[in-house]
């Protein structure tokens, strides 16, 4: 992966941390992610290693698009829009700042990363070949659980040091619940990828996406709300 772009991820969030912007808390997390995938990648843990950077590096793109159009005022993508400005106002909780970023790149882009990588050369992958691809997928889910931890110290506990105390009493179980839950949203993620890249026409392709959107701002309103708000949609 190139080193410029985590370079951008740690200037942008020595930025955002010097001028008490929230956007710092996820941005953190997806950098120290990002470092450890790069790290995996190196290590040799995944059955394609190219692919995978290829991977992170599309992903990390659509997270730079979404923020550069945000932050000229151009059109992008309502659940990013409602992260950055809930993030930029302070209105949140420093783990609904957190999820309401993992949901817009886990459970919105993330989806149409894969779809990028995948759709040309799908119809001619061999079955062993898209199944070596899933568990390269999946092995992420390790990376990101083996990262909680100093997700937890460096970045919630820094914002919010009563988190620390919640840590200390719930042992592992916070970690082991958060893990099961991006598990969970990245296993959707997927199958909702296949869908995209298996869709008909183009009218197929986008009933997928529309519900792809539908379900992301759905869950942007539950992290904030606890129910899906249509009415503050734009935080």
């Amino acid at each position: 992966m190139s080193e410029p772009v985590t370079k951008r991820m740690a200037e942008l969030v020595r930025q955002w941390q010097q001028h008490s912007d929230d956007r710092a808390i996820f941005l953190r997390c997806y950098q120290m992610m990002t470092e450890n995938m790069i790290a995996g990648v190196a290590n040799g843990r995944f059955h394609n290693g190219p692919w995978v950077t290829h991977l992170l590096e599309h992903f990390a793109n659509y997270y730079f698009n979404a923020l550069d159009a945000y932050e000229h005022g151009q059109p992008c993508a309502q659940v990013w829009r409602i992260a950055h400005n809930v993030a930029i106002n302070r209105r949140a909780h420093v783990l609904q700042n957190l999820f309401l970023g993992v949901n817009a790149h886990i459970n919105y882009d993330l989806a149409l990363v894969i779809y990028d990588l995948l759709h040309a050369e799908w119809g001619n992958l061999s079955s062993a070949q898209r199944q070596a691809h899933y568990e390269d997928y999946c092995l992420v889910n390790d990376i990101i659980a083996e990262t909680l931890d100093a997700v937890q110290d460096q970045v919630v506990e820094r914002h919010s040091p009563l988190m620390a105390l919640v840590d200390w009493l719930g042992g592992r179980m916070d970690e082991f619940i958060v893990t099961q839950l991006i598990t969970h949203w990245r296993e959707e993620v997927w199958h909702t990828a296949r869908q995209l890249v298996e869709a008909a026409d183009d009218k197929a392709w986008e009933q997928v996406r529309q519900k792809l959107e539908k379900t992301a701002l759905q869950r942007s309103r539950v992290i904030l709300w606890g129910r899906d708000n249509t009415h503050n949609q734009d935080a």
